[in-house]
């Protein structure tokens, strides 16, 4: 099933403050690190830099969904660092592997919505509990990084046969 990278979202390292919500660039090096030039506190100094986690994929699909809930969440707010499109949440499963020009990546667990998310100002304190309920089971999926390169927004995303999948 081919989708797209709909959005890269990336946040650079600002002392005070968290990664999300990101912003959107054309295009970006992924690392095995993650992608250059973004910055998430919680996978530095929680985290040490995991591999596991060098990047958060969220479908444009779900995001639609949250909308059509009233959650007025745009790419990019939810920390994610590729917005995909065409290929559904469900079809990102632990141990997946996707490619995207010369990138590989293998999802490696869900992400759990955290109380970071009450920063996003459509949230907030009083919203939050309630937000972190409808997050469950949809906040995105963390992936590593198999194969290093240059992606841009509209590069076509494919699902990689389990024989190939392997690091």
């Amino acid at each position: 099933m081919p989708g797209e990278i709909q959005q890269i979202n990336v946040k650079p390292r600002t002392k005070g403050e968290h990664g999300l919500p990101k912003k959107r660039v054309d295009s970006a090096l992924v690392t095995r690190a993650g992608i250059e030039g973004d910055f998430n506190v919680y996978r530095h100094e929680e985290r040490q830099d995991d591999p596991d986690q060098a990047l958060l994929i969220m479908p444009i699909e779900t995001i639609r969904e949250l909308n059509s809930e009233g959650w007025p969440i745009k790419p990019g707010d939810l920390g994610e660092n590729f917005t995909t499109s065409g290929i559904p949440y469900k079809a990102f499963g632990v141990g997946k592997s996707f490619g995207v020009g010369r990138v590989r990546f293998q999802i490696t667990k869900a992400c759990d919505p955290c109380d970071n998310l009450f920063l996003l100002r459509y949230v907030g304190v009083s919203r939050g509990p309630d937000f972190l309920r409808v997050m469950n089971g949809r906040r995105g999926w963390y992936a590593k990084v198999l194969e290093e390169g240059q992606v841009k927004t509209g590069d076509r995303l494919t699902e990689e046969s389990t024989a190939s999948a392997s690091d």
